[in-house]
Formats: C-alpha cells, sequence, structure tokens
C-alpha cells in the first residue's frame, strides 16, 4: 500500500457517510462533519469466486446485536460492494447527533457474518476538504426524511418530512472514483455552494472543484446552491450523470468542470417535484446499459443510458418531461450497488418498516 500513500496508524474520523472503492483494497470514507476523505486499507480476506445472490433478513436488528445497541440508533449512511470479493461494507453511525459514533461494517456475502473494519492501526490517508463549509456557518441543507424526521408537510396529496440540517454536514453527498481521480460532489464555503471536487489519488494535497449551475424544472429557474444527492461517472469518466432533490436528472462533461470556474449542467428529464433521489447506479441488461434510481416517495426509476446523449436541455418550467423512464413497482428501496453483473443490491424497507438486504436479478429489472 507504500505505492498508494497509505502509512499506518489512525485517523481521526468523525462521521461516516458516503463510500467507494478505489484501486487494490482501498476504500474511501466521506466524513462531512470532520471535511475530510479517508482512504482505507480494508484487507478484504475474501477471495474473487463469483458471488451468488446475497438476501439478509432485518438488517438493523443483526447490526444492533453486533454494535450493542437499540435498532432506532443505527443510522445506515451507504453501502459499497468490494467488487473482488463482492463483500458488503456499510458507514454505520451508531446514535445520532452529537452522540453517534463511526463504524465500517462489512458482511461477508456467503456467511452473513458481520465484523467490523478497524481504523485503529489500519493503513490509511486522509485529504482534508479545505472548501468545506465552516462548522458555524449557518446555511442550511433541507433534506426530505422519513416519519418523524423534521416538519411535516403536504405536496400534491403526498406527506413529506423535511429535514433541515447544517450545510457542513452536506459537504460530501456522493462519491465515484475513474481513472486515478477521486470524484466527491457536495456543498462548500462558496456562494455558489453546489461543488464538484476532483481529488486525484493517492492523495499529494491536490485537486480541483467547480462550482455547478442547473436549471431546476419543477421549480422553474437557475439554481447553484442545491447540492447534487447522487451521481454515476458516464462515458468513461467524460461525463457524469447527477440527481436532485424534486428531482432533476442533469448531464456535465468532466472536461467543462474546470477549476475555479462554475459550471453549467444539462437537464434532460425531470421525475418529479416532491422526491429526494437516494441512490444512483448503472447495469446492463439484454446488451444496453441502464441507470437505476431509487427515492424517498416516487418508485425506483430506470432510464436508458444511450437516451441521454443529445437530448435536449431542459430550461423552461414543465411537468416531469424529458427523456423516456420506466418506473418499478418495488417499494421502500433506498441504497443501491453493484453486486456482480447479475445481481443488483437494494437496501429495502418493508411494510413495517424493516430493512431488508435483497439481490435484484438485473435481466427482470
Amino acid at each position: 500500500m507504500a505505492k498508494l500513500g497509505l502509512k499506518k496508524g489512525t485517523p481521526e474520523i468523525k462521521s461516516v457517510g458516503a463510500l467507494a472503492f478505489g484501486p487494490d483494497d482501498v476504500l474511501f470514507v466521506a466524513d462531512s462533519v470532520g471535511a475530510t476523505i479517508t482512504a482505507v486499507d480494508v484487507a478484504d480476506p475474501g477471495d474473487s469466486s463469483r458471488a451468488t445472490a446475497f438476501d439478509l433478513e432485518d438488517l438493523d436488528a443483526r447490526l444492533a446485536s453486533f454494535l450493542g445497541c437499540d435498532s432506532s440508533d443505527v443510522v445506515i449512511s451507504d453501502l459499497a460492494v468490494h467488487p473482488r470479493t463482492h463483500n458488503i461494507y456499510l458507514s454505520v453511525m451508531r446514535g445520532r447527533g452529537n452522540d453517534g459514533v463511526p463504524v465500517i461494517v462489512r458482511l461477508d456475502h456467503r456467511s452473513a457474518a458481520i465484523s467490523e473494519v478497524a481504523l485503529d492501526g489500519v493503513e490509511y490517508s486522509q485529504m482534508t476538504l479545505d472548501n468545506a463549509p465552516s462548522p458555524d456557518d449557518e446555511r442550511q441543507d433541507v433534506r426530505l426524511g422519513g416519519p418523524g424526521e423534521g416538519q411535516e408537510m403536504t405536496f400534491n396529496g403526498k406527506t413529506l418530512y423535511l429535514n433541515r440540517v447544517p450545510v457542513r454536514t452536506s459537504t460530501v453527498t456522493d462519491m465515484a472514483y475513474v481513472d486515478g481521480v477521486l470524484m466527491v460532489a457536495g456543498m462548500s464555503n462558496e456562494e455558489f455552494s453546489s461543488n464538484m471536487r476532483r481529488i486525484p489519488f493517492p492523495f499529494n494535497g491536490g485537486g480541483e472543484d467547480s462550482s455547478l449551475e442547473i436549471f431546476h424544472v419543477s421549480h422553474g429557474q437557475w439554481e447553484t446552491a442545491a447540492p447534487i444527492r447522487t451521481f454515476i461517472p458516464t462515458d468513461g469518466g467524460a461525463g457524469i450523470l447527477a440527481s436532485y432533490t424534486c428531482t432533476p436528472l442533469v448531464y456535465f462533461r468532466t472536461d467543462e468542470l474546470t477549476n475555479g470556474t462554475k459550471a453549467t449542467g444539462r437537464t434532460v428529464a425531470e421525475l418529479g417535484a416532491g422526491n429526494q433521489p437516494l441512490d444512483m447506479i448503472a447495469f446492463t441488461q439484454s446488451g444496453s446499459e441502464y441507470l437505476l434510481i431509487s427515492n424517498s416517495t416516487h418508485p425506483l426509476i430506470k432510464v436508458k443510458t444511450s437516451d441521454i446523449e443529445g437530448a435536449p436541455a431542459l430550461t423552461t418550467p414543465k411537468e416531469p418531461t424529458g427523456i423516456p423512464r420506466e418506473t418499478i413497482d418495488l417499494p421502500g428501496v433506498s441504497k443501491l450497488a453493484n453486486f456482480n453483473g447479475d445481481y443488483v443490491l437494494a437496501l429495502q424497507s418493508d411494510a413495517t418498516g424493516t430493512r431488508n438486504l435483497r439481490s435484484l436479478k438485473t435481466e427482470s429489472l
């Protein structure tokens, strides 16, 4: 791991959020509260034999038993699948608010055994996000939560819960690693606070960032403050496709994300107001690539990647419009990850609120 700039020690991590795998056994862990990203050697003990479908009932109860807390104190921030071993990694906060303890958990996809990824005496390197909102920044980010989370309101017959949080906690909202560069979406301390950072790995203190501007169809205006909620690289890293709350789908060309400038995205779809995208992945079905987007109030949405190229920019207020999309009747899905070529892994809540891990066959989506 020396060639990747990792050294043995104990990183200071105040919170755990977005996860992304890099080269070898490196897992990138976002800490919005601490305004850092840590590259950790997870030293995954699994082999590279082919994975089969993985399903696990009542994940919260299993994690609570392992962590020694109540299920209500288990906060799952993200999940990622190791590209070689297919073991499952979860960023978890044990407890809420200032009392929360950050933990990285590994699930063995063969035995369902739970273990903790040690964050003391580990090979790691850490990058500080110098343009993060300060801890005393009075601005807020509004997220859509579940029942009891924030202010309750009704919109188009739907009950929504608005959770207003300090912008510092949205320093990083999503990450992806492409060809030696970690792409990091979130918020900054700048006036145009929606931000995309591009950080070379191994970490050397360098990096570039751009402010982002989009046309928000359901709001009928150009916006620079709303952060990307989830994104994926496309075209081998030549572009990214990003989704925002209420719910524009926007394409950015990577070569237009130049350092210190404001990049304007091309809004290619409006997926509907009163909704927050929760996760997005790409998968292959019958030789074609598709996107799968999970949402807070909408069903799963499926979009064909080839429809994005050449799609006109949406620049006027309209009802949900833009490129074609399908909906999939699988309620309660929040986090998504590619499990292998045959399955997508989904974190899904049932009618009682119990969260389970489900393998969704790609050919059936």
